[in-house]
């Protein structure tokens, strides 16, 4: 499994996560799976929806679990996580998880997105 992982500013809309997910995947695997916190679920949900993908919530504790290589002080200020996108995409991918991009920022600088690879299956195509 691929997994983006998103956060983004409550002024984000689709186009800001389309860019940053655009930005990020390039010369990676597809994304097979979208992910961000719960409370920011409607969002990418209408994403996911264009893309045909599905969509994992990632709960608040699950956000503090994953040591993200980006610190970023507002982020740690309102997750607790260095960076948003990156816990949300190590922590809907699974244990093992391994971090194939660390976040892009969308032109607008409203949306984040990384991207993760699940620990469980082999190497990357």
């Amino acid at each position: 499994m691929i997994v983006a992982g998103f956060g983004f500013r409550t002024g984000a809309n689709v186009a800001s996560l389309r860019t940053a997910l655009a930005a990020v995947q390039h010369g990676h695997a597809s994304v097979t799976t979208l992910a961000a916190p719960h409370d920011k679920l409607a969002l990418v949900s209408e994403l996911a929806k264009t893309l045909g993908l599905p969509v994992i919530a990632v709960t608040p504790d699950a956000l503090q679990i994953p040591n993200t290589p980006t610190q970023s002080i507002a982020s740690l200020e309102a997750r607790e996580t260095g960076s948003v996108a990156e816990a949300a995409a190590l922590a809907a991918a699974g244990a093992g998880a391994q971090l194939l991009a660390t976040r892009h920022i969308s032109p607008d600088r409203m949306a984040t997105c990384a991207i993760a690879r699940s620990g469980v299956e082999g190497p990357a195509a």
